[in-house]
């Protein structure tokens, strides 16, 4: 029987795709190494733990609030107020089984059937699907000098009468580009004169490298948030080592907020409060872990890009954030998805197709691991593209051959 359009127009996220690979290789004990991830390895926070276990002891867990318990969005209130510099109502926060579904519920709140979404290339791998799956329109906005930031101008030119929203991510998957107070200044201005929905995507605010700072829209506007289409959305996953409690949240207007709330009462009843707790307690404990998982990529960045950097012929920018290399494989092979898949066949090194991020050529590598695996990954990848190098790599007892 046929799918809706809807199914028949939405694939599976690559990127999930490729972790079950590489645990598949790896319970075949394969020495695969996954450069492809995108999650940080260091344990959650101590506080979290424990508050789960804590509840769990307790016996009582029990169905959350659909928009997040008090406990949960007075976290999100003192975060903002600490990382922000804004202090938000209950009313304005809304708590989601993690930063995608906070993006997702803010999608099908603003966009109708044929409405766009406005987004820059290169971009994490879901917007465009998550788009779609709401009938909207997703409109690429690739730059013209061929770099991984379009112009303000450039952005505002895909903007046009049905536009209803503007996904940014800064710092950027997959490029750990950040933007600049420049472009991030104009893109406030611009939504707040044409009422264009600006949706910061934030998850890696905090993990941004060389003694800088993520720059947020709201440095730039001096409205209230219930008078500003700024919308911000964040989550535990990435800079508290807690993607599998799933448990993001979403900053902005109270009327969106409620009409996101009456969305996500219906599709999921509300986040974990399991999860929530942990994710309070993330947030109101100790912050040594952001800053020591902070100090570890870059240090792995940092070896990374010593590595791919002495690659004949590869291109790649120095990441300012998150724990990606957005590398250009194009003088080797411009089929972006054969190389990665000719790369895991060689030498068994799991990377993400640059297509997937919309920029053909590029491959996108992960530094999220442990250090070794970034060199070892860097090494092979050396190896399998050097055609007059050794005829033979070896690890241990495994020999790869050309």
């Amino acid at each position: 029987m046929p799918f809706s359009r809807i199914a028949d127009s939405i694939g599976a996220s690559a990127t999930l795709a490729l972790n079950a690979e590489a645990a598949r290789l790896r319970a075949a004990g394969e020495p695969v190494i996954h450069l492809g991830g995108g999650e940080p390895k260091s344990r959650a926070p101590e506080s979290a733990v424990t508050a789960g276990i804590a509840m769990l002891e307790t016996g009582e867990v029990r169905y959350s609030p659909a928009s997040g318990t008090p406990e949960m969005k007075d976290a999100v209130v003192a975060y903002t107020e600490r990382f922000y510099g804004r202090k938000p109502e209950r009313t304005q926060v809304l708590a989601s089984a993690g930063c995608k579904q906070a993006i997702m519920v803010a999608l099908i709140a603003l966009v109708d059937p044929g409405d766009e979404v406005v987004y820059p290339v290169p971009y994490w791998v879901s917007y465009p699907d998550m788009v779609r799956l709401t009938g909207g329109v997703p409109v690429e906005v690739r730059a013209a000098d061929g770099s991984c930031q379009p112009t303000l101008d450039e952005m505002a030119a895909a903007c046009g009468p049905r536009t209803k929203a503007i996904l940014l991510n800064s710092p950027n998957n997959p490029s750990g580009g950040v933007f600049d107070q420049d472009f991030m200044r104009g893109m406030v201005k611009l939504c707040e004169e044409r009422g264009i929905h600006l949706l910061m995507d934030d998850i890696y605010h905090r993990l941004v490298f060389d003694g800088r700072q993520a720059i947020h829209g709201w440095d730039f506007t001096d409205r209230d948030l219930d008078d500003t289409p700024l919308v911000v959305l964040n989550g535990v996953s990435k800079m508290y080592a807690m993607t599998g409690f799933r448990i993001g949240w979403a900053v902005g207007p109270r009327a969106l907020i409620k009409a996101m709330g009456n969305i996500q009462s219906h599709q999921t009843g509300g986040p974990s409060t399991l999860a929530q707790k942990a994710a309070v307690a993330s947030i109101h404990g100790q912050q040594d872990s952001v800053d020591e998982l902070r100090v570890t990529l870059e240090k792995n960045r940092d070896v990374l890009l010593g590595l791919v950097r002495e690659i004949p012929g590869l291109k790649v920018e120095r990441p300012q954030g998150t724990f990606y290399c957005f590398a250009d494989f194009s003088a080797f092979d411009k089929d972006c998805a054969r190389l990665a898949a000719y790369l895991l066949d060689k030498v068994q090194v799991v990377t993400v197709p640059g297509v997937e991020f919309g920029m053909p050529g590029y491959l996108r590598l992960s530094y999220c691991g442990p250090v070794e695996d970034a060199r070892e990954g860097a090494r092979r990848i050396a190896w399998a593209l050097d055609k007059n190098g050794p005829a033979e790599y070896r690890v241990g007892d495994r020999v790869f051959t050309r």
